[in-house]
């Protein structure tokens, strides 16, 4: 690595350690020429595609705007938000790519919006899915239906299971001699 005091091309590493929740790498470097001592930060890059073909870095906060918008006026909290960015972000980067299309990274938000606010999701997924009529709208809210249907009869499924049934016992019945 280079100085950026004196520009000599060789540096010693004299402390590594992971940084931004182990995306970054910072080093502590020593010009052995100058006897200064410098920070740097390696991070692994990303790049995103764009529909007409050009490249950019990969940014959080473009992802953050986009899903604050599809949560506009919702009770979605900004922790959340955080969060949901920060899923996105290590399902991207676990594709194992430098280089990934715009469009796969808003399909990536969508399991995560989707487990955070279902109306979020379909404004959001009408833009990433590209949904071009009503029907594309009420295909997707029978599937959201359909999969509250199976999540509440496996609910109740399982409540029954836990739930010991009642056996009726039987009780002595006392006659009268007499």
């Amino acid at each position: 690595m280079r100085c950026p005091f004196c520009r000599n091309p060789d540096s010693r590493v004299v402390d590594s350690r992971t940084a931004d929740d182990g995306t970054a790498t910072r080093r502590r470097r020593y010009c052995q020429d100058c006897g200064r001592r410098f920070t740097t930060v390696e991070t692994a890059s990303l790049t995103v595609v764009k529909r007409s073909g050009a490249t950019e870095p990969f940014a959080r906060a473009k992802v953050l705007a986009g899903v604050r918008k599809a949560c506009q006026g919702r009770p979605v909290v900004e922790d959340d938000l955080a969060l949901l960015v920060q899923k996105v972000e290590e399902t991207v980067r676990a594709r194992g790519c430098a280089e990934i299309a715009s469009d796969a990274v808003g399909l990536a938000v969508l399991p995560p919006l989707r487990e955070l606010d279902e109306v979020a999701y379909l404004r959001f997924a009408s833009v990433y899915r590209g949904f071009e009529s009503l029907a594309d709208f009420e295909r997707e809210i029978a599937l959201l239906r359909a999969e509250h249907a199976v999540v509440a009869a496996a609910g109740r499924t399982d409540a029954a299971a836990a739930t010991p049934t009642a056996t009726p016992t039987a009780t002595p019945t006392a006659t009268a001699a007499g």
